[in-house]
């Protein structure tokens, strides 16, 4: 497994050369890993209107979900900061929502990189079942 993850974080660094930033000059590379072992890159891509530039993890997944793939076994994350870079709350969510409870690995540059499973970065996420189940015990 630590090789998968050397290659992931190899793949998300490279993505993250691709990125589009005039804006903020801030590059992010995502790398994701699907169950087949496939790995699908992306990297953010910003817009003059902010809210509709895109993360690199949610470029990766969209792509890979584009491409037909369903199951999905880790992420890996890198940026220009010093340290490692979480997703922000939309990118866990989607991440949710497309993924699961995925590995994240987050680059942590010249440190080592940081592993967890995505339930510690979005420990209540937005789930139907959880509401549709709540409903059901008030009735």
């Amino acid at each position: 497994m630590q090789n998968t993850l050397r290659s992931l974080i190899q793949a998300a660094r490279r993505a993250k050369r691709r990125a589009h930033v005039p804006y903020s000059k801030f590059h992010v590379g995502a790398a994701l890993l699907t169950a087949d072992g496939k790995i699908v890159i992306g990297c953010n891509v910003e817009s003059s209107s902010y809210g509709l530039t895109i993360c690199a993890e949610r470029t990766a997944i969209f792509k890979a979900v584009s491409d037909g793939e369903k199951r999905f076994k880790a992420i890996a994350i890198t940026s220009d900061g010093s340290g490692t870079t979480p997703p922000c709350g939309a990118c866990r969510q989607v991440l949710w929502d497309l993924a699961g409870n995925i590995t994240v690995v987050l680059d942590g540059n010249s440190r080592e990189p940081v592993v967890m499973k995505l339930e510690t970065l979005l420990p209540i996420p937005f789930e139907e079942k959880r509401f549709t189940r709540r409903r059901k015990e008030r009735s």
